[in-house]
């Protein structure tokens, strides 16, 4: 089959399910994924054919995607800070927004700092972070055992330190950290009439979702985890659901934290919560 044949056809079926751009890019990228082309080989060369031993894995591969799987899950891997990351339906797809709050915590830590990564999921902020600072101490946290298994797996050498555990609890780490760092779940159940399918269908309920009774339910566990773990001046960061920044800086100014407001993110949107605890205690 003509290279360019596949992707006419396969970027006319994704458009029922995504806009033209973003089918036209799935597509592209599908194919330099599974096949290691170029996405302008079609162009450059419009007798290019996808080789018969590569067809049928392909348009396995086009199948998944038609039925709202994300490209992600189905080559396996996304891209986050330069790097590959596993990735299955155990753990959350990594975006962009979250590199921003990865590049917020690489600027914050001290040399030879400590930093801990709550709800870590695919691991994508403790190993870039340990990768880009290697004298750094981390250490991660999730609740998930699948998850876990993604993140410790990620790249072979020096490793941060995987914990399972519930934040909502004490934790079994040892304080002074001096940067914390979270992506906890912060989507309202009630927001899920307005997602797509290739997040509510695939992406784990269990990293998204809060109830719409309780949407500050893992900020007062972190909140909590702040005031015992972080050392004094320690600085933390956490991913937020845009519509609650003010009830959130609440919460944490009422804990006696300081310089706490919200960071804008590349989409101009109050995307992360930042924090700092206070050298000495108010009196």
């Amino acid at each position: 089959m003509l290279l360019s044949c596949f992707i006419r056809d396969l970027e006319k079926r994704l458009q029922t399910l995504y806009p033209e751009r973003e089918a036209r890019e799935i597509t592209l990228r599908l194919c330099e994924d599974c096949l290691g082309v170029s996405r302008t080989a079609h162009i450059l060369n419009p007798g290019v054919t996808i080789p018969s031993d590569r067809l049928a894995g392909l348009e396995e591969c086009a199948a998944r995607l038609l039925k709202s799987e994300p490209l992600q899950y189905v080559t396996g891997f996304a891209d986050f800070y330069g790097r590959r990351f596993k990735v299955t339906p155990a753990v959350l797809i990594p975006r962009p927004e979250t590199e921003e709050l990865t590049e917020l915590v690489l600027k914050a830590i001290p040399e030879n700092g400590r930093v801990l990564d709550l709800c870590t999921g695919s691991g994508c902020i403790a190993w870039t972070l340990k990768m880009e600072r290697p004298d750094s101490e981390v250490t991660a946290v999730d609740i998930s055992p699948e998850a876990l298994e993604i993140a410790e797996s990620q790249f072979p050498g020096p490793s941060p330190r995987f914990i399972k555990a519930d934040i909502r609890k004490k934790l079994p780490v040892e304080g002074g950290f001096d940067v914390i760092v979270g992506n906890p779940p912060y989507i309202l159940e009630s927001e899920k009439v307005s997602m797509r399918p290739n997040v509510l269908g695939y992406e784990p309920e269990l990293a998204l979702f809060v109830p719409d009774s309780d949407p500050l339910l893992f900020y007062r566990a972190l909140a909590d985890r702040c005031n015992e773990l972080l050392c004094p001046g320690g600085e933390a960061f956490f991913e937020i659901n845009e519509n609650f920044g003010k009830q959130l800086c609440g919460l944490f100014e009422s804990g006696e934290f300081e310089n706490v407001g919200t960071v804008q993110d590349f989409a101009g949107k109050q995307r992360i919560l930042h924090i700092r605890k206070p050298h000495q205690r108010a009196v």
